[in-house]
């Protein structure tokens, strides 16, 4: 079986990127077979990648879902295995939160139930942490800025990521007021991120709003 992890998420695009022709003078479920396996070795492909793949080459639906059934029974294509390496490659490997893996998974027509179990190997902690580090990274590259321009840039970065805005106000807090204690040389004064807090009031109460049913998104 090729597993959803043999290639990295760079290599994980739509399946109409690389449409192949069918070879000449086959019989169409020959045909359709041949497109699903050369996309298939270029990248890991969900079955609605495929599908779309299938009738952009105009293989008759009923031919395309004979193909694609048969590829799913002996698991060349397999969803639950693909969301599952794409969380495991674009969190550690982008830092993306749950709410944009679920999106990009979604955009890739894998169902919802999929989404959920493969966004649901993540914890709170788990994005917390992961947070931590893209903000530290990032944290010293604004020394020398007004500090509201700093948090925007660091919240915003976050925000890019999915990250809720409550959690990415937390972690650019802690972050500055860690950077605060390196000395004059930092630039901050760390009384002064207390009049912040209203400036991102609306975005962590909306957020709390609409809660963080990421999978639902």
């Amino acid at each position: 079986m090729r597993t959803a992890g043999a290639r990295g998420a760079g290599g994980m695009e739509d399946a109409g990127d690389a449409e192949p022709a069918g070879p000449g003078g086959a019989d169409p479920q020959e045909a359709a077979r041949q497109i699903c396996l050369r996309l298939l070795a270029t990248a890991p492909r969900t079955r609605a990648q495929l599908a779309t793949a299938l009738r952009r080459r105009r293989v008759p639906e009923e031919v395309a879902e004979a193909v694609l059934g048969r590829f799913a029974e002996v698991r060349l294509i397999d969803d639950a295995a693909f969301a599952q390496a794409w969380v495991e490659t674009r969190h550690h490997g982008r830092g993306l939160a749950r709410r944009a893996l679920s999106a990009e998974l979604r955009q890739r027509g894998v169902a919802a139930e999929e989404v959920r179990e493969a966004i649901g190997s993540l914890g709170d902690q788990d994005e917390l942490a992961t947070a931590r580090r893209l903000v530290a990274r990032r944290v010293e590259a604004t020394r020398g800025r007004p500090l509201p321009a700093r948090v925007r840039h660091l919240v915003g970065m976050l925000a890019r990521k999915g990250y809720p805005a409550g959690l990415a106000f937390q972690v650019v807090r802690e972050a500055l007021e860690d950077d605060s204690q390196r000395g004059p040389e930092a630039g901050f004064d760390p009384d002064a991120l207390s009049d912040l807090d209203n400036v991102f009031a609306s975005d962590i109460a909306a957020d709390a709003a609409a809660g963080d049913d990421w999978a639902a998104r």
